[in-house]
């Protein structure tokens, strides 16, 4: 198993070159081809728009979108080019509400989507369902990249939060071309349930899996010394220096996890090396 297809989703030209060059990285580290969908988005509300203002308004927006989506193509060939790996292109224009559809039909036809962190200083209102679709509608898994973090190729460490639950085994089997890389996986589980059925030996019969598939585990069961379990398990990752974090994504629903917050949103948000995940 490995990434043929690796997609990444672009809306905005300052924070697409982080996600371009994991891209065209992993396309290169993995022999596989390069997608970069280049999305224009019009951010006007037509709900509300048409109410009193001119239809002229609309046309300038959508034009506007095309122009960007043209503009994010332009700096895709140009950076694929340069890594000189196989890739191609599209180009589209989407209305907020109507993201979901055209990132979803991209992401199932890929092995891993590649996008920027949603949140922090900057980020367009698009960035958060563009990552919701892909895990979702897509049901891809996605790897997040930082802004500022080099590309990853081969992990050396690799942390999994391992929780017994269908999104974290989704998330492990969806980054075995990873862990088989690894030099060291590190099954973190934290604070462990006493009346799980792995109360005995947590992560034990992950570790018995993945080292069928000649993955090196190692597993550390953390206690929650800080208030959010995204902060444990970036704070283990740093301890480790792990080059990868691996990850259920969204336990709960998403309007729970945009409330009350969660470690999919906080991690999101927190996350200093890329974070692989899957739902």
């Amino acid at each position: 198993m490995a990434y043929k297809s690796v997609l990444t989703v672009l809306s905005a030209a300052e924070s697409a070159s982080a996600p371009l060059a994991q891209t065209a990285a992993l396309a290169d580290a993995f022999g596989g081809h390069a997608e970069a969908l280049c999305l224009g988005v019009d951010r006007t509300q037509t709900g509300y728009y048409y109410a009193g203002a001119n239809a002229l308004v609309l046309q300038e927006s959508l034009a506007r979108a095309s122009e960007e989506a043209k503009a994010l193509e332009a700096l895709a060939i140009t950076t694929l080019e340069a890594a000189a790996v196989p890739f191609s292109t599209d180009t589209g224009v989407a209305q907020m509400a109507d993201l979901g559809r055209h990132v979803a039909r991209r992401a199932r036809f890929s092995d891993l989507v590649v996008l920027g962190q949603p949140y922090g200083e900057g980020k367009r209102a698009e960035a958060e369902p563009i990552v919701e679709a892909a895990l979702f509608e897509g049901r891809a898994p996605v790897l997040v990249v930082p802004d500022a973090q080099a590309s990853l190729r081969r992990p050396g460490t690799v942390v999994v939060a391992w929780n017994e639950s269908l999104e974290a085994m989704t998330a492990v089997r969806h980054a075995l071309p990873f862990l088989r890389q690894a030099d060291l996986v590190r099954l973190a589980v934290i604070d462990p349930p006493q009346h799980s059925s792995e109360r005995s030996d947590p992560g034990g019969l992950l570790a018995q899996m993945l080292a069928r598939h000649g993955v090196t585990c190692e597993i550390d069961v953390l206690s929650k010394t800080l208030p959010r379990v995204s902060d444990v398990l970036n704070r283990h990752a740093a301890d480790t220096a792990a080059d990868l974090i691996v990850m259920g994504a969204y336990g709960h629903s998403r309007f729970r996890e945009a409330i009350l917050g969660g470690a999919t949103r906080n991690m999101l948000e927190q996350a200093r090396v890329p974070v692989l995940m899957a739902h």
